[in-house]
Order: C-alpha cells, then sequence, then structure tokens
C-alpha cells in the first residue's frame, strides 16, 4: 500500500476561526433577524432565541473540538462519522454534503450575492447573469492552485466582517438613528405577532440557518497547525464572536427600524439602510453583504472538498487501485490541495447553478443535516478513550437534544421535504455500491475507530 498522502499544515488560529466565523454571518444575519422579529414580536424573545441557539452551537462546538483534536485530518463530519458508526453512515453524510448540499449552498450564495453587486457596480442584465457562475470559478480556482494563498484570502475576507458589521452597530448606536423607544417594551409582544408556538419555532430554525457553518474548521483541520491547541480556540472562540455579532446586530436592527414598519426582509434591509446612510444607504449595506457572502463562499470552496478527499482516500483503502473515487483522493503534486475534489466541487455547484434548484435541494436537504450533526456528536459515545472534559457528557445530551428538536421543528413545518430529502439521502446505498470497491480505512488514520 502507498504512503497516505497528507495536506500540508499551514493555518495558524486566525485562519482556523474565520472558518468558523466566515461561513456563520453570511447573507443569512441581514435577512433573518426582521422575520424572526416580526414573527416573534419581542425584543427579549428574539434575544432569548438567539441565546438558546448560541447555547446548542456552543454545545456543539465543544463535542467537535473534541472530535477533531482525537482525528486531526481532513474530512470533519465523514471522518468522525466512519469511524464511530461505519462506512455506510459515514458515506450517507458524504453524498448528502458534498454531492448535494454544499453545490446547493455554494449556488444559492452566489446568486444571492449578484443584487448587492449591482447596487455597486454598473453591470450589464448579461454580465449580471455570469456573476455567479464567475465567482465559483474564482473561488474555486484560488483553493485549486494553493491552500496557503486561498486561506490567506478567506482569513482576509472573514475577519474583515467582524469591525465592519462592529462599526455598523456603533454607528446605528451612537449617531441617534437608534432609539430605546423602539425597543420598548422589552418583553411584551407587538400586536400582529405570529402564535407564540409557531413563532418560537420558526425563529429556531431561522437562527440555526444563521449560526450553520460553524462545524466547518473540522473539515480542514488536517491542515491547522498544533490542532490540540488551535481547533478548540477556532471553535469556541468562533461561536462567541458569531454570537456577539448576531446579539448586537437584532438590536441595532430593532433599535433602528421598529417592528411594527418590518413588513419583509428584503424591505427591511432598505429601510435600514436608508435610516443609517440616507441615499447612500443601499451602497453601504450591499459593501457589507458582498463582504459576508464572498467571506462564506471562501470557506466552501476550501473546506467541502476536503469532506470529498477524505471520502475518495478511504473508499480507495487509500491506494490508486481504489476505484472510480480514487481519482479524488490525490493531492496536486506542487500545491498540495485535494485539486480533483476542488474540481469536481466547483463543477457540481455550476450544474446546480444552471438548473436553477439551488432552493428546493436546501429545503429537502436541512432536515437530514440536523440528523447527521445529532449522530456525529453521538460519536463521542462510541470512542475507544474515554471523553475526559469538564462537559462530557452534559455538551453532547444537550447538542443530541436541542438537535432532535429542531429536526422535531423541521418535520411540522415541512413533512413532505423533510421525508423527501431523506430518500434522496438514502439513494447513494447503490451509488456506493456501484461506484466503490469496498476498503478499510488505512490505519494510519484511524487511531479512534470503533466499527468499519
Amino acid at each position: 500500500m502507498e504512503a497516505l498522502p497528507q495536506t500540508k499544515r499551514q493555518m495558524g488560529v486566525w485562519a482556523a476561526t474565520a472558518v468558523v466565523t466566515g461561513e456563520a454571518i453570511s447573507l443569512g444575519i441581514f435577512l433573518t433577524p426582521a422575520g424572526m422579529a416580526r414573527s416573534l414580536g419581542s425584543p427579549a424573545l428574539l434575544a432569548a432565541v438567539w441565546c438558546g441557539m448560541a447555547l446548542l452551537t456552543l454545545a456543539g462546538a465543544l463535542c467537535f473540538t473534541e472530535l477533531a483534536i482525537r482525528n486531526p485530518h481532513d474530512g470533519g463530519e465523514y471522518l468522525y462519522l466512519r469511524r464511530g458508526f461505519g462506512a455506510r453512515v459515514a458515506f450517507l453524510y458524504g453524498w448528502m454534503a458534498a454531492i448535494v448540499m454544499y453545490p446547493g449552498v455554494a449556488a444559492a450564495l452566489s446568486v444571492g450575492t449578484v443584487p448587492y453587486l449591482q447596487a455597486l457596480l454598473p453591470v450589464s442584465a448579461s454580465v449580471a447573469k455570469a456573476l455567479p457562475a464567475l465567482i465559483l470559478i474564482t473561488l474555486g480556482a484560488l483553493n485549486y492552485f494553493g491552500a496557503g494563498f486561498n486561506s490567506g484570502v478567506m482569513t482576509v475576507l472573514n475577519w474583515l466582517k467582524v469591525p465592519v458589521l462592529a462599526a455598523l452597530v456603533g454607528w446605528a448606536l451612537l449617531s441617534g438613528h437608534a432609539t430605546m423607544a423602539n425597543v420598548a417594551p422589552l418583553v411584551a409582544r407587538r400586536p400582529g405577532s405570529d402564535a407564540l408556538i409557531d413563532a418560537i419555532a420558526g425563529a429556531t430554525i431561522s437562527a440555526f440557518f444563521c449560526f450553520g457553518g460553524w462545524w466547518e474548521a473540522g473539515k480542514i483541520a488536517g491542515e491547522v497547525r498544533n490542532p490540540s491547541r488551535n481547533l478548540p480556540v477556532a471553535f469556541s472562540g468562533g461561536v462567541l464572536i458569531v454570537t456577539a455579532i448576531y446579539l448586537l446586530l437584532s438590536f441595532a436592527f430593532v433599535a433602528v427600524v421598529p417592528m411594527q414598519q418590518i413588513q419583509s426582509n428584503s424591505a427591511f434591509v432598505a429601510l435600514f439602510g436608508q435610516a443609517l446612510f440616507g441615499s447612500a444607504g443601499s451602497r453601504i449595506l450591499s459593501m457589507c453583504v458582498v463582504l459576508c457572502v464572498l467571506g462564506g463562499l471562501s470557506v466552501l470552496s476550501m473546506a467541502v472538498p476536503r469532506v470529498t478527499y477524505a471520502l475518495a482516500l478511504a473508499e480507495a483503502g487509500g491506494t490508486k487501485q481504489g476505484g472510480f473515487l480514487s481519482a479524488f483522493a490525490r493531492l496536486h503534486p506542487r500545491s498540495g490541495t485535494p485539486a480533483n475534489a476542488v474540481l469536481l466541487q466547483t463543477g457540481l455547484a455550476l450544474l446546480v447553478l444552471t438548473v436553477g434548484a439551488f432552493d428546493q435541494i436546501l429545503a429537502y436537504i436541512i432536515f437530514s443535516a440536523v440528523v447527521f450533526l445529532a449522530l456525529t456528536a453521538a460519536t463521542l459515545f462510541r470512542t475507544i478513550t474515554p471523553v475526559r472534559r469538564w462537559w462530557y457528557p452534559l455538551a453532547p445530551i444537550v447538542f443530541i437534544t436541542g438537535s432532535g428538536l429542531l429536526g422535531i421543528m423541521l418535520l411540522m413545518h415541512n413533512l413532505a421535504s423533510a421525508l423527501l430529502g431523506a430518500g434522496v439521502v438514502l439513494l447513494d446505498l447503490p451509488v456506493r455500491w456501484l461506484l466503490t470497491k469496498r476498503g478499510e480505512m488505512p490505519s494510519s488514520v484511524a487511531t479512534d475507530s470503533v466499527s468499519s
């Protein structure tokens, strides 16, 4: 058997933390809080939902930190699930994430960026139509030719978000545009709010979407220097930064624009920008949105090919004779990146972009994604070496329970989509049988496996 290829450890704590914050702070933060505030009708309830989701996310971050330290290789959830529940369950996740879900996310974000780019740049309709593909190809090229340079671009984009959004909050609160009269009463719900249970369920799902992506750092653990030190800081510190940004921005939104004036998410963004910056508001808010979305896309372009790479490497048995997937288990001889996996992910995103079905894909797959997150945390109960942390077993119990409640909410919200999405995921089993030869995980990385 040939030596197992390894990606280079060239990312420090700042880059790893940028991965956590980058995917979480994206387009949703400018659109979701408005709908949450309108539905909940109470600033106190809005803060409670954010804090509840932050607690759930922090519990998950502790779990994923432990898993990443125990398995400091590229692949994230795929790797953890394979070692905890076996190859079939892991392949189900890899199929859903790398082949179905993430191309849909990338396509959706690239399309969602275009209206905001048009507010900044005078582009023709034909150019605007080509912009999503151009964004995906550019980010794919950066990731193909060098993880070091791409990591630097990703880090700068995502850390730049923090001072920009902090400045936005500061201007809202200190310029006189925000008023406590819009926030009061703090607890009482406004007339026209949704039914309490429905409002809380909908807001919780929206908050999950906003926080979504904090787990991406595990996918690039094989490229993080000193993972036992840097990954805990990245996961926990990143989640705390995201929580602070969301709470502050939500408070600024409500303090500037009264809840009674919120009619739609897009209209709210226009109202908020106009209230703060007058006629220049749309351009300034558009700049913030573009920065956030490009940062999130840069994380996806780096993290997701590592799932494909880990899946292909495991299924190929660490050799070049492991069937069709072995082509994606190779690293570029110069850049050390999973180049073929990058090409595959970029191509799939472009395909989804052409089909235009990304909204449906995300609606169908989100329930399955929540299930896999809970299963990933559950692998901590199946490790050979016991977990000895101050938070164990409370953190995985909290995260699994919270994910279960979220899954129930998703089923209640749209049962047909959830079941259809589960069916799409299960289609992977015959695909795996057709495309691969059953191979065991190479012993050089299977250090914490309990099942194959």
